[in-house]
Parts: structure tokens; C-alpha cells; sequence
């Protein structure tokens, strides 16, 4: 379950770096996103081969293991122009998950995404919102509220980003 949970926060944290990215008032290039939570909280209890386990799904999305400490994922992401530019948010969710995104909105510097989760593993209903402070700024939060491998959940994660550099460098567009 921890696994499930872990990887559901870090990747709705994803979700908010690219919703982020709705209006061209973002400025393209490397982000930091720090996520912080309850539930990542509990990683340095983690037994070696779960911690593998969650590494391992980050790993089928294409993402590289954030550095967590005291209870903060910090990662970095790329937002390239193009994704700057959008208008419309991508769906970061992946069948694998069974969650998809829906009534992504944004009036002024706020916004609000939806998500729904439906696979075996994963059920309930999720919201993704925040403010864009500026162009090199943004704070916002997720909410999950269901059932993770059959245990109910009911999980917020806050989060911040911010702007570090026009050039991404290795760190690869999601």
C-alpha cells in the first residue's frame, strides 16, 4: 500500500508542475517541485525492498527517484516552451495508476484539476489546486480521498515550485 500511496503523491505532484504550465505566463525551463506530505513522512521507515519498489514505479514513468527528506520529495522537472505555450493541460496519468484527469480550470493566477482513480489497486477521487505567484513561482495542493490496495485513504500533499534556470539541462521534458 505504501507503494501505491508513495507513488500517487509523487506523481500528482508531477501533475500540478505541468498544470502549471496551462498558461503562457510560465516561464519554460528547469523547475524544482518539493512535495511534502504526511505519507512521505513515513519513507525513511520503509523497509529497503518496499523503498526499491517505489524507486521501481517512478522508474515506469520515466522518473528519476526525488531526493525525500523530512518528509519532502524534491525533484526537478523540464517545462519546455512548447508546454509553456498550451492551453489545455496534459493527462499525466497513466493506465498503470487507473487515474485519468478531467475539469481542469484556471481563472487568473488559479487553477484546479480533477482526478479519478479506477484499477484494482487504486480507487477514488482526487483534486489538484493551487496559485501561480509568478512566472517563477507557483504553491499549491493535492487531495486524495479512497482506497489504496483496499485500505482507506485520505491523503494532502502540499507543494512548491519554482523556476531555476532557462536551460534544462539533462533533466528531460515529462
Amino acid at each position: 500500500m505504501h507503494k501505491t500511496l508513495i507513488g500517487l503523491t509523487l506523481i500528482t505532484s508531477l501533475l500540478v508542475a505541468t498544470a502549471h504550465a496551462a498558461d503562457n505566463n510560465m516561464r519554460s525551463g528547469l523547475w524544482q517541485i518539493t512535495t511534502t506530505s504526511d505519507l512521505l513522512r513515513l519513507v525513511p521507515h520503509l523497509p529497503p525492498d518496499q523503498m526499491q519498489s517505489i524507486k521501481d514505479l517512478a522508474s515506469e514513468y520515466g522518473l528519476e527517484m526525488p531526493q525525500i527528506d523530512n518528509g519532502a520529495a524534491i525533484s526537478q522537472t523540464c517545462i519546455t516552451q512548447e508546454m509553456a505555450d498550451k492551453n489545455t493541460l496534459p493527462n499525466f496519468y497513466n493506465a498503470e495508476l487507473g487515474c485519468t484527469s478531467k475539469n481542469a480550470t484556471r481563472n487568473g493566477n488559479n487553477y484546479k484539476v480533477d482526478f479519478v482513480c479506477a484499477s484494482a489497486d487504486l480507487k477514488g477521487n482526487g483534486t489538484a489546486e493551487g496559485t501561480i505567484s509568478t512566472p517563477e513561482a507557483f504553491t499549491g495542493q493535492t487531495n486524495f480521498i479512497g482506497e489504496a490496495q483496499g485500505n482507506t485513504v485520505n491523503e494532502r500533499a502540499d507543494i512548491n515550485g519554482k523556476w531555476l534556470n532557462a536551460s534544462c539541462g539533462a533533466v528531460k521534458p515529462l
